[in-house]
């Protein structure tokens, strides 16, 4: 039985979960008049909440986690609370002290007078053991010799040496705290041993069993890293190794893994001519302990190169090597492949998962993203779905625009026959994408997008049901919306809107802003004439209501808006946006001669906060520093990669566009102290994407000077002195109205633009914030934009499950004394939400509510101050607890009406989980104030459409939720 007791020992349990709520408020004024007497004669003040602690610790300790998280448990924990509390103040009217003893006694008959007889009996043995139980372990321990195991090592069988066991376990705790302990790794390692096990399982057990531990102190994620970092030194070395001695390995051992790796054809041998030496010597075995359990797994797992399975890359190594294959066309090679390591290593910056995987091998595919448009000719289509096959085969994520193939029921002049429409197209889209995955390493991914004038647009949303004729449904692709603003204005006013067969409207296509509403409305003049045909009219707030119906129910399509993304685009002087991106931040243009392309990585913001007067805030120093070699090592991506398409080639070579983005936004503002539902959360999203903005931009016109200017730059935005910032003026000209968005700014923009104009661009776009599903992973950092997902959770990927829970909230609830097995008792059961806790501070509360309980305007907010920085877009996820159909057409309106260019998946709760992780506050998604309360979100949108007749579900996809899917990033 676990410690149940109210002694000085428990009493760090300051506040419990199940303190009698009725009786609480009436207490409040008189519980300043008890105390309690410790043991050793320390007079405390008398707080009942820590008897609903060790009551429940009671319960925990007889019936386990299980038996004790029922609700009738915790009720009966309620109840003896306040049974305990009342006999107590009863005996002493008038206020007074109370021994410990006596609070025990009380406790125990409750427990016997409530019919918890098991429950009672262990209390009262527990209490009359506790004295003699220490000693008796140590002399049970001294005396009772257990019996040797024995293992099997290099084919010999030898004795377990469980000192060095031990010392082992002993030194991945080393420094990592006093809750770090080695014992219990120990014990929970020797119990899951057998009498010749071989000692690769040992090992293995070991790391096992440290990862059990992570969920009571997050910091045993390092220990289990360091477990797992002594075998990856063994598989890869050879032989035992400690971190003491790997300084001086890992300068012998860089050369030689260099020169294996080219010998085994997995390595480029132009990295043979660096010196090897000199870049050996400059590799931090101490970075090595950085990592936490999930990010160097995960690196182990799919990331360090090998040979028949054995690895032959440990992580310096890994990062050097891509430093190494980003620095092949630089003039000081080595001295610049050593900048790259430093800010991979560090974790300040981090290439996207194709540059990892891929840099310095022999067929160097580093790029992200591709974007293709498909022509209306079956040649075109299936040469489309070809590329589709080659870019995902080496690791690419895919979008393409379907709007021009023609609609169902259109006239084939070649066969005078009708088409089938763009449907049955994407059933061998779909199945491509399953049939090609990306390298063996990850499942293929595409995107399809679709104009919302499109004659098969009804039927395009329905194509993730479950539903219908299966030949007419894709249960393994993405699908996009592409909305022009006509559509919007239409929805806004009630309007109608026309659909069209592209055959009959070619135009259109390439068309944006005023120049596509003159066009649209001459061809609705047509086709009222009975000119064009096949057409069709429809309410426009109806198609609207089942765009968001089947984003609900299915997950797709997504919302996106062609106009921003166009009107925008710095590059609207040599082509067109057809379509975003397979994770919807890409915004490039394509055509039939060019398929564009895009290079990532993503700067930790995480990293980049120092010491203020009031606290951390931004290091615009370091920012400006990371930023500037991060932005070469994806402008050199662009004459390094490989390309499986010619037309990716020229595109990218004429634009040079990249795609730098952020992670570890909601780590910045755990360590700034700024809850996520804040106008300061809002503030900083503003002020430090305008500081990434301009120091990228900076950087590439810093490039422009020494390397000269990508080939397109003439009669650009740039060119013409419009940064992405004053584009807006040219959104909201177009648009005419509905473009609400905040233009302040801080920084020197006037000098930025001046630069420019000296110096132009080499870079046609710079910046895109990608989701960072797994590089956020391997530096620990909560992904992209994201906010927490939940403060106890498990994540799944392609290495496995994963125990992560919040290390910023434990800390804070160690240092109040409230972190204990209730509390993780607590958070499991409530799906890692502390709102339903009573014993959690309000202010801890609102800074670390989780992705669910943000009311998700919050989020478009803080959106939309990012986005009037950025000359691409962002993957915004948009959560959703209790969704009903005026919540999502007031958060997509929104969307539109702050000027964002894209949305990303909406994540829903469904009503159960929603009941049971509000406990008493109500409802997710609602802003509780300082007092608890609920109060309005900060922004609104009028004219909401009716509500959707469907009930809130669960509905899982997109990276989190799919191990498979890590498309991006």
């Amino acid at each position: 039985m676990q410690a149940t007791t109210l002694t000085p020992e428990s009493g760090s349990h300051s506040a419990a979960a199940y303190a009698p709520q009725a009786a609480r408020p009436a207490q409040a004024g008189t519980l300043q008049n008890y105390q309690i007497i410790r043991r050793n004669g320390a007079v405390v003040p008398f707080e009942p909440n820590k008897i609903a602690v060790a009551l429940m610790k009671a319960f925990l300790a007889v019936r386990g986690a299980q038996g004790a998280a029922s609700a009738s448990v915790r009720e009966d924990v309620e109840q003896l609370t306040q049974t305990v509390v009342r006999a107590l103040m009863r005996s002493r009217p008038g206020g007074g002290t109370f021994h410990i003893e006596d609070v025990q006694d009380q406790v125990e008959l409750g427990l016997m007078r409530g019919g918890h007889h098991e429950v009672a009996r262990a209390y009262v043995l527990y209490r009359e053991r506790r004295a003699q139980e220490r000693a008796t372990k140590q002399a049970e321990q001294q005396s009772a010799a257990a019996p040797a195991i024995h293992v099997t090592d290099q084919g010999q069988r030898i004795e377990l040496d469980v000192p060095r066991l031990h010392a082992l376990i002993a030194s991945a705790c080393e420094g990592l705290g006093a809750d770090v302990k080695p014992e219990p790794i120990v014990a929970e390692t020797m119990r899951n041993l057998y009498d010749g096990v071989p000692m690769s399982e040992v090992y293995k057990a070991a790391i096992l069993a440290a990862r059990t531990k992570i969920e009571t102190d997050p910091d045993y994620t390092f220990a289990t890293a360091r477990l797992l970092l002594h075998t990856i030194y063994k598989e890869v070395l050879g032989e035992e190794t400690t971190h003491a001695q790997m300084r001086e390995r890992y300068a012998d051992y860089f050369p030689a893994f260099i020169k294996r790796g080219v010998e085994a054809e997995l390595l480029n041998p132009e990295l043979l001519n660096y010196d090897l030496k000199k870049l050996g010597a400059a590799l931090k075995p101490e970075r090595d302990l950085q990592f936490d359990y999930l990010g160097l797994q995960t690196l182990y797992d799919r990331y360090f190169l090998h040979v028949r399975k054995q690895r032959i890359e440990l992580p310096q190594a890994f990062f050097m090597r891509v430093a190494m294959g980003l620095a092949l066309n630089e003039i000081d090679r080595e001295a610049r492949a050593i900048e790259f390591y430093e800010v991979l290593s560090s974790f300040d910056f981090m290439s996207s998962t194709p540059t990892l995987f891929n840099s310095g091998t022999l067929r160097s595919q580093l790029s992200s993203c591709y974007l293709t448009t498909v022509p209306d000719d079956l040649d075109g289509i299936y040469e489309s779905i070809k590329e589709n096959a080659l870019l995902s085969k080496f690791a690419g994520g895919l979008g393409n625009d379907w709007t021009r193939v023609r609609a169902l029921g259109s006239h084939i002049k070649g066969t005078n026959g009708e088409s089938q429409g763009v449907v049955p197209f994407l059933k061998v889209v779909n199945d491509t994408a399953v049939a090609v995955n990306q390298g063996g390493k990850r499942k293929g991914a595409v995107c399809c997008y679709l104009e919302t004038w499109h004659l098969d647009i009804e039927e395009f949303l329905e194509l993730r049901k479950n539903t219908g004729d299966d030949r007419r449904r894709t249960h393994d692709m993405n699908t996009a919306n592409w909305i022009p603003d006509l559509f919007m204005k239409r929805v806004m006013e009630k309007g109608e809107w026309s659909l069209f067969s592209p055959n009959s409207v070619p135009d259109l296509h390439d068309k944006f802003g005023q120049e596509f509403e003159r066009a649209y409305l001459a061809y609705e003049k047509k086709a009222a004439r009975g000119e064009i045909k096949p057409y069709k009219k429809v309410a426009a707030v109806d198609l609207w209501r089942k765009m968001l119906t089947m984003l609900f129910e299915t997950g797709h399509p997504w919302i996106t808006f062609k106009d921003p993304c166009n009107i925008r685009s710095p590059q609207q002087h040599v082509g067109v946006v057809h379509s975003s991106n397979l994770c919807t931040e890409i915004t490039l243009n394509t055509s039939d001669t060019e398929t564009a392309v895009c290079n990532l990585g993503s700067v930790n913001l995480a990293q980049h906060l120092k010491d203020g007067p009031n606290g951390k805030e931004l290091d615009h120093d370091k920012l400006k520093r990371t930023i500037a070699t991060a932005m070469r090592m994806l402008d050199n991506v662009i004459d390094i990669n490989y390309y499986a398409v010619k037309k990716a080639r020229d595109s990218n070579l004429r634009h040079r566009p990249v795609g730098m983005g952020i992670m570890g936004f909601q780590d910045a503002l755990y360590m700034m102290r700024v809850p996520y539902a804040s106008e300061a959360a809002i503030e900083f999203a503003d002020r430090s994407m305008e500081a990434v903005c301009y120091y990228a931009y900076w950087a590439s016109t810093d490039l422009a000077a020494e390397r000269g200017k990508y080939s397109t730059y003439k009669g650009s935005l740039w060119d013409r002195g419009i940064l992405p910032i004053d584009s807006l003026d040219l959104l909201a000209q177009e648009r005419g109205g509905y473009l609400e968005v905040d233009r302040s700014r801080t920084l020197d923009w006037d000098a930025l633009r001046a630069k420019i104009a000296r110096d132009g661009m080499r870079n046609s776009n710079c910046i895109a914030i990608a989701p960072t599903a797994t590089i956020s992973n391997i530096i620990g950092v909560d992904a992209s934009i994201e906010p927490c997902f939940g403060n106890l959770s498990v994540k799944s990927n392609l290495s496995g499950e994963f125990t992560v829970i919040n290390s910023y909230l434990v800390k804070d609830l160690k240092r109040l004394g409230l972190w204990d097995e209730v509390m993780i008792m607590d958070l499991k059961h409530f799906d890692g939400s502390l709102w339903p806790i009573d014993r959690v501070p309000q202010e801890l509360k609102e800074l670390y509510r989780t992705a669910f309980e943000i009311e998700p305007v919050w989020l478009v907010e803080a959106a939309a101050r990012r986005q009037k920085w950025i000359d691409q877009a962002q993957s915004l996820n948009i959560y959703m607890a209790g969704a009903s159909g005026k919540k999502l057409d007031e958060t997509y309106k929104l969307a539109w009406i702050r000027g964002l260019k894209t949305t990303y998946y909406l994540r829903t709760t469904g009503a159960t989980h929603a009941e049971k992780a509000t406990g008493r506050i109500g409802q997710l998604n609602a802003v509780p104030t300082a007092s608890g309360t609920l109060q309005a979100a900060p922004a609104s949108v009028a004219a909401s459409a009716p509500v959707l007749d469907a009930p809130a579900t669960d509905i899982k996809f997109c990276a989190i939720d799919d191990p498979g899917c890590e498309a991006c990033q």
